[in-house]
């Protein structure tokens, strides 16, 4: 066989072996689960957090070879989230895992989908369409439990502040319902200013700073917001009241908030005031950011044709100044023997969520939550 002939054998050869592992590339590509996730308001911490949780499930070992997942926004836009959602199921979706803006407008659309054979899972907020699959904590409990520890602790009497969250969403409608069905239970409980918070700290310090245009915090007794108690201490800080003059306030469970509930006392890593311990009088709470992480895994066990509930109620996490306790390296072990608060040296974001721990998700922990990493 003359050279020519053999480096025409060889470049054959080679274009075998490419066109091979194109078709091999190929068949584990159409191997792979098309998963979307639907994504609706994205301006606050939980739900950047709660991407990355998504992400990093499905880079895990056990789901990498198993989802291709591709992620839309829709912002805070019924209409053109039930766009996306239609084009997703016209691009080949196998599931949809969803943050519903509202939880009645995607009905038809889910339904739509559902009926193509596309699973569809809402995860923190709900879908009311029989077909979907809902992840979730009792968001009722949450704005009930937190207006009762409010109530007490002021002795049923003062005038409080309420910040509530992003209008329409099923999470807001029911944590407010709750607490100010609490509220009214209690005549010498008075909502004294209300402002939407859009469960962002930032949004909750410009509404606070337009409330103290009219009143001073010697006017307020107390505070129940779905996010903003961090920036309230903080505020308070600023406007010159002592850490022993803080008012109780009922919220959600940011970091920086949980350390302030800590001890004045204690040490704690990377920690400078605001976002340090205060022994701040507090209710902490959240929807775990881990819920579209779970509801990801859950969507792959019900394409693998596994019995999965179409409602999943999630263990509220709350936590007060008795059972606040620091993690020192933020391991998935050292969560699940219950640390709650995170040293800021580990979390520089004081907004960002510590509810993150779940038996139910060991792939998934502190990395996950910040930059989209799964455990090992």
């Amino acid at each position: 066989m003359g050279i020519g002939s053999r480096v025409r054998q060889l470049g054959l050869l080679a274009g075998m072996a490419a066109s091979a592992l194109c078709l091999a590339s190929a068949a584990d590509a159409q191997e792979k689960h098309k998963i979307f996730l639907s994504m609706s308001f994205i301006g606050n911490d939980w739900q950047a957090e709660a991407a990355n949780m998504v992400k990093a499930m499905a880079a895990h070992p056990s789901l990498a070879d198993k989802v291709d997942l591709q992620v839309q926004v829709a912002g805070p836009n019924a209409q053109r989230q039930i766009q996306q959602i239609n084009a997703m199921v016209q691009a080949g979706a196998e599931a949809i895992v969803i943050f519903p803006i509202s939880p009645t407008a995607l009905n038809q659309v889910v339904k739509n989908a559902c009926d193509k054979g596309v699973k569809v899972f809402a995860y923190d907020a709900e879908i009311t369409e029989p077909c979907a699959y809902n992840v979730h904590i009792d968001q009722e409990e949450a704005g009930r439990v937190t207006a009762e520890w409010l109530v007490q602790k002021l002795g049923g009497k003062g005038e409080i502040v309420a910040i509530t969250g992003v209008p329409g969403t099923s999470v807001d409608d029911l944590r407010t319902k709750a607490a100010k069905e609490v509220f009214a239970k209690h005549p010498d409980i008075k909502i004294v200013a209300e402002a939407v918070g859009m469960w962002s700290q930032a949004v909750a310090r410009t509404e606070l700073s337009k409330i103290l245009g009219t009143r001073s915090w010697d006017d307020i007794d107390g505070l129940w917001t779905q996010v903003g108690c961090f920036t309230a201490n903080s505020m308070q800080l600023e406007a010159g009241k002592k850490t022993s003059e803080l008012l109780p306030c009922a919220g959600e469970g940011s970091n920086g908030g949980r350390i302030q509930m800590l001890p004045e006392s204690t040490e704690v890593e990377g920690a400078a005031s605001p976002y340090a311990p205060l022994g701040a009088p507090r209710i902490s709470y959240a929807s775990p950011p881990y819920s579209g992480a779970l509801a990801l895994k859950l969507a792959v066990a019900a394409l693998e044709g596994k019995d999965v509930p179409k409602n999943t109620i999630l263990p509220l996490p709350v936590v007060t100044n008795e059972t606040i306790k620091l993690c020192e390296e933020g391991t998935w072990e050292e969560m699940k023997a219950g640390c709650n608060a995170f040293k800021p040296a580990l979390v520089s974001n004081p907004g960002w969520f510590a509810s993150i721990f779940s038996d139910q998700t060991p792939e998934i922990g502190l990395n996950a939550a910040l930059v989209g990493q799964p455990e090992d």
